[in-house]
């Protein structure tokens, strides 16, 4: 099973440290080395927040802003590249067609952002279209989709399945709100809901449970079940 695993900078490294780093490493070897084929792209998180929240300070342009997150997020993917050692692309690849590259040679891509103005979560979709993958998992730092702003609204409902077309509208109507958390941003949604690609949103604070939720179906997030999509993967009726 060809599977994209997008790793929120909050998740992924919360604070700088080894310890989450090497969790994820774990997860993504004991996968790998049972045949699974994957692909990473890691965000930004707090520290990319730091860094643009002070470049903004200093007069910095929005574009601008967007590259500098966009060079943290590929920071963070080489500490999951350190972590990985032998099994991993030496470098994030920059591009869509590296990435593919990388993992059609037997390696595993950790990429970053790639453009300015699109988000790792939008990267990450793109990626699991271009590479024709089965599965797209979004690691975040919430537990799934709700039906409103968990943060803003006690009342919040969270989904065990919702369709792409469904997801597109309920981003849609969050954005609107400023400040407002989606768990994933629209242009991800839409990509989604073209691309057909079966996509799960979880609480990504503990990579063996993502790990779990790639090898089985089997986890506590949200199953984003695209128009069409094609019956579960084969590997989860074994579980």
């Amino acid at each position: 099973m060809k599977t994209v695993v997008s790793i929120g900078g909050s998740v992924l490294v919360p604070s700088v440290g080894p310890e989450r780093v090497r969790a994820y490493a774990d997860a993504v070897e004991s996968l790998d080395a049972d045949g699974y084929t994957l692909g990473t792209v890691v965000g930004g998180g707090p520290t990319a927040r730091e860094y643009i929240g002070a470049a903004r300070e200093l007069g910095a342009n929005e574009i601008e802003l967007d590259q500098l997150g966009i060079e943290v997020t590929r920071l963070n993917g080489r500490l999951l590249i350190a972590a990985l050692d032998e099994r991993a692309a030496p470098t994030p690849p920059e591009s869509y067609e590296t990435g593919r590259e990388a993992i059609r040679r037997g390696d595993i891509p950790v990429m970053g952002g790639t453009v300015a103005g699109q988000t790792t979560d939008a990267v990450s979709a793109a990626f699991a279209e271009y590479v024709n993958a089965d599965l797209l998992v979004y690691a975040t730092s919430v537990d799934g989709v709700y039906d409103a702003d968990p943060s803003e609204d006690p009342d919040a409902a969270k989904f065990s399945e919702i369709t792409a077309d469904e997801l597109v509208g309920l981003i849609a109507d969050l954005e609107m709100d400023a400040g407002s958390n989606a768990p994933v941003d629209l242009l991800a949604a839409k990509i989604v809901q073209r691309s057909g690609i079966r996509t799960v949103v979880l609480d990504g604070t503990d990579p063996a449970a993502v790990e779990r939720a790639i090898r089985t179906g089997d986890h506590d997030g949200t199953d984003v079940v695209p128009e069409g999509v094609g019956a579960a993967p084969a590997e989860w009726s074994d579980r």
